[in-house]
């Protein structure tokens, strides 16, 4: 297809990952040399991050914020009253971008409790596998965040309260008044009595992945993953090709069981198996102990034990309630937004991210967060914008030998109907009360093997 030559370059955002295709800079990894439009690609190239293909792309306005040469003399950014961002991760700097974007002076502070490096967080479950360190997944150091977005930032610092009757922020490095805050505190990992924090690493930030690749670098290592949904298969593939020897334990028969239906699943269960995997269903952990060679001994309630060397959770996320109960902000298993402007139920406090939740259920993908970010800083700043209009992303399994993409969300109440799997790729559909919700499309296509 022919392009324009004067069109100018375009972007096209992921929408499984939130990855961002830049035609400037095509992708050079996977054969687009810089300069590939749009209508050039491959139909069947893949997001070289979690590998949803060309069509789950959809255009991307970039926000356009004031450039800043390295050499340039960096005016220490204002202390006065303005927006206070609370949390360092995809959401909080988003956030900053789009309000950046919109107003080149309005004061900014930004609050993380960790040291605020940009990265893209769907990296973490396919990292090792393909060697990676911690300053591989650097996108950009926050120092040089700040000084581009001009904003003042508080690393290392931790929120330990908010009054909104006085427009404060208290922290563990004094408090700060605000005119808006924005709460982008993401969400945890949620951690069974059963299952010590001090044995068990999180996967959820660069800091946890860190810590584990630390331990995992350079020798082979028996690894139990605790918990087989969507992170726990990823790293479970991932830390295997990496040369581990890994155990999956799961309350269910399958990988994915509560998520996808018996057909999908048992086929997820043998990828992870040919890839080195030992699955062991329906199983539940009495405790967790360390034993005296330092090794992690995991007891099950039917009595069954292995010893292994790391332990990682991945048994789900939970929002942190403290800091919205202290503010006084409604809560419904995460902090209750106008799904239009991303206000929360107090005036002037809005929240963006993995802590927030719709109609009562939370929402924690990546790809929304950009739009989430343009409603929210239009509404702070007083400037009209159509709103943020929620919908569910497509949701990707990025295990490499079967692959799986999600449209919609399962209904524990729906019927699964009959798999097609004519081409090699498994294509199902849920319905409930006489219509398609969810949509699964499971594993290669013949096509794309012969590509």
């Amino acid at each position: 297809m022919s392009t324009p030559m004067n069109l100018p370059w375009r972007q096209f955002l992921c929408r499984a990952c939130g990855l961002i295709y830049n035609e400037e800079l095509g992708d050079p990894d996977s054969g687009l040399e810089p300069g590939t439009r749009f209508e050039d690609i491959p139909e069947d190239w893949a997001c070289p991050l979690c590998g949803v293909v060309k069509a789950d792309f959809e255009p991307y306005e970039p926000l356009e914020c004031t450039a800043r040469s390295d050499d340039a003399v960096v005016v220490a950014p204002s202390r006065e009253l303005g927006v206070v961002i609370v949390g360092g991760g995809i959401a909080g700097w988003s956030a900053a971008e789009a309000l950046r974007a919109l107003d080149p002076a309005v004061p900014m502070t930004l609050v993380t409790a960790c040291n605020g490096d940009r990265y893209l967080k769907p990296e973490l479950s396919v990292a090792l596998g393909r060697g990676l360190k911690p300053a591989d997944l650097v996108r950009e150091s926050a120092v040089n965040a700040a000084r581009r977005l001009n904003l003042r930032l508080m690393t290392e610092t931790f929120v330990v309260g908010i009054s909104p009757s006085i427009k404060q922020v208290r922290t563990t490095r004094g408090a700060i008044r605000y005119t808006k805050l924005v709460i982008a505190q993401g969400a945890r990992p949620a951690l069974p009595e059963q299952m010590p924090a001090s044995l068990c690493w999180r996967v959820n930030d660069l800091a946890g992945w860190s810590g584990i690749q630390a331990r995992l670098d350079g020798a082979k290592k028996n690894v139990a993953i605790v918990g087989a949904g969507m992170i726990g298969c990823e790293l479970a593939d991932d830390f295997s090709r990496a040369g581990h020897a890994v155990s999956l334990i799961d309350v269910n028969p399958g990988p994915l069981a509560s998520l996808v239906p018996a057909v999908v699943s048992d086929k997820l269960l043998t990828s992870l198996q040919g890839a080195g995997v030992r699955f062991l269903g329906v199983r539940r952990i009495e405790k967790i102990e360390k034993a005296e060679n330092g090794q992690k001994n995991i007891q099950m309630q039917s009595g069954e034990q292995i010893c292994v060397d790391e332990v990682v959770a991945a048994t789900g996320l939970v929002t942190e309630t403290r800091l919205a109960k202290m503010a006084g902000l409604a809560f419904d298993r995460g902090i209750v937004i106008d799904p239009h402007t991303m206000q929360t139920s107090i005036e002037d406090i809005y929240a963006i991210g993995d802590c927030i939740s719709v109609a009562g259920v939370p929402c924690r993908f990546i790809e929304p967060i950009v739009r989430q970010a343009g409603a929210l800083s239009h509404h702070v700043l007083n400037r009209e914008h159509v709103g943020y209009v929620h919908s569910t992303p497509l949701i990707r399994l990025k295990t490499k030998a079967f692959p799986i993409v999600l449209h919609g969300v399962p209904n524990a109440n729906g019927t699964w109907g009959a798999p097609d799997d004519r081409d090699g790729q498994i294509r199902i559909e849920q319905s409930l009360d006489g219509r398609v919700i969810a949509r699964i499309e499971a594993g290669f296509a013949e096509q794309r093997l012969v590509a």
